[in-house]
Order: C-alpha cells, then sequence, then structure tokens
C-alpha cells in the first residue's frame, strides 16, 4: 500500500509517499518550513502543498505534535493554539481533498521504530523516547501502541522533565554531555519505576551520537539508539494510516456478513 506521510513540527513540515509493507520512502522528501504563526488554515495549506508537489490523490497520514483522539487535536505543541479542539483531521482532509489519518508524533515515529527499526520482533513493554526540543514518548506492550502517552510532561522534584533533560536544554545551557546525560538518566529512571520496561528506544537527532551517553545511563533495563532517525515521523504517519484504511475495509467485511 502507498500512503503519503507527513511529519508536521515546529520548525517544518516534511513528507513523502511511503511504500507501508516495506516502510520504504518512494521519493525524496520534501520540507517546507511550518508557517508563523502555524493557524490550522496556514498548515493546512502548506500540508496542501506538499501533496500538490507528488499530485497525491490516495490516503495521507500525518503525525501532530499534540494528543490526538478521534481525529482532533486536543493540545498544541509548538504550533498556533487554535489547534486546542480542533477537529484537525477535518481540517486536513478538507486542505488536501484525500482521506487523511491523524496521530500523535511521538506516537507513528514509535511506530516506525517497532515495526522497521529498533524494536522490530520486540515483545513485552517497549517505550520509545525521542529527546528533541521537547521529550516525546510512545509505549507499546506487545506490540500494539497505547496512545497519547506524554510522559515527557512528568515532573521530577516540581520541574517538567522535557524542560530540564530535553536535547534542547543541553545546547541551551550549553550543559556537558556528563551533566546532561545525568538528566535524561533521571529522567529514564522515573519512566522506568513506573513502567519497567523491557526495552527503552532513545530516538531523536542526538540519538546519532548515542556514544557519547548511552553508556553512562544507570537505569536497570536495555537502552539502545533509535535506527530510523529523521525518517521515522514520515514512515510511522504512513504505517498508521495504512492500518486505519485495513481495519475499516475489515469492518466493511464483516458488515456484509450474513447473519
Amino acid at each position: 500500500m502507498e500512503v503519503l506521510g507527513l511529519d508536521i513540527g515546529g520548525t517544518g513540515i516534511k513528507g513523502a509517499p511511503v511504500d507501508t509493507v516495506s516502510g520504504e520512502m518512494l521519493a525524496p522528501r520534501l520540507r517546507l518550513p511550518t508557517p508563523k504563526p502555524a493557524t490550522p488554515q496556514a498548515v493546512g495549506e502548506t500540508v496542501a502543498e506538499i501533496a500538490a508537489h507528488f499530485a497525491w490523490k490516495g490516503s495521507i497520514g500525518c503525525g501532530f505534535p499534540a494528543v490526538v483522539q478521534r481525529g482532533r487535536t486536543l493540545s498544541a505543541a509548538n504550533v498556533s493554539k487554535k489547534w486546542i479542539d480542533c477537529p484537525a483531521q477535518a481540517v486536513l482532509r478538507e486542505a488536501t481533498g484525500c482521506p487523511v489519518s491523524l496521530a500523535n508524533d511521538a506516537d507513528v515515529a514509535g511506530l516506525a521504530e517497532m515495526r522497521f527499526g529498533a524494536g522490530r520482533d520486540q515483545q513485552g513493554t517497549v517505550l520509545v523516547v525521542t529527546l528533541g526540543t521537547g521529550i516525546g514518548t510512545a509505549l507499546f506492550v506487545n506490540g500494539r501502541l497505547v496512545p497519547n502517552t506524554e510522559f515527557g510532561h512528568l515532573e521530577l522534584d516540581g520541574v517538567e522533565a522535557e524542560k530540564w533533560a530535553a536535547a534542547i536544554v543541553r545546547e541551551k545551557e550549553d550543559l556537558s554531555w556528563k551533566k546532561w546525560v545525568a538528566r535524561v538518566d533521571a529522567v529514564l529512571v522515573h519512566m522506568h519505576a513506573l513502567m519497567w520496561p523491557d526495552l527503552i528506544i532513545i530516538g531523536g537527532g542526538v540519538s546519532k551520537k548515542h556514544d557519547k551517553f548511552l553508556s553512562a545511563l544507570t537505569v536497570k533495563t536495555q537502552v539502545v539508539p533509535a535506527e530510523m532517525r529523521n525518517q521515522a515521523g514520515i514512515i510511522g504517519a504512513a504505517l498508521w494510516a495504512g492500518e486505519e484504511q485495513v481495519e475499516g475495509e475489515d469492518q466493511q467485511k464483516d458488515r456484509r456478513k450474513p447473519a
């Protein structure tokens, strides 16, 4: 199945057609700047521009920086607050003229990692932690996603985890790797105490420098770097849409079966 995967972020909106069976991108990705302000109308126009670039008429999967339930965005991170309680899926469907499936950006990136990356064939509880401008999380139990976990907002000593230990904090505060890793370790130890995952996968751009910090972690479970890197959001969004489409077709088949 071919699906256009879109990864909407605070600074850029990236997209490419994806083969959801192989996980391969079928064309070079297109990245456009996220409009300022990133209102639903403005983002919709940018998404439509990406769809038009690929002359796309089929299904679109979209990862979005928000809690997403039944096609509505209930929060907003690094985009306009007008997305809060917005029928976002319908907005993007109207903008593109295509069927759109919407999910949390960390969840779809985790989905790609579980299907084609470091989490493939992994059973038990897996926590994918993305370290970037914030801390995104995706939780899987025996391969099934528990959506919208948002564990990056957990507090340690009254401070929100992502405001203390995200990758961007290391840059802004000019922290040494040793000091920053101590913060990341504290966050992972706290998460581990709540979920006891069998595996933690560290994603985000910083995962490319995993040799600088993974060995210093003390959390009592296996921790590995992500493999999908900057393709995870696009591929995972396409996977999400593909699975929703298959589920919808299966439900229609069940309705047609004689009683």
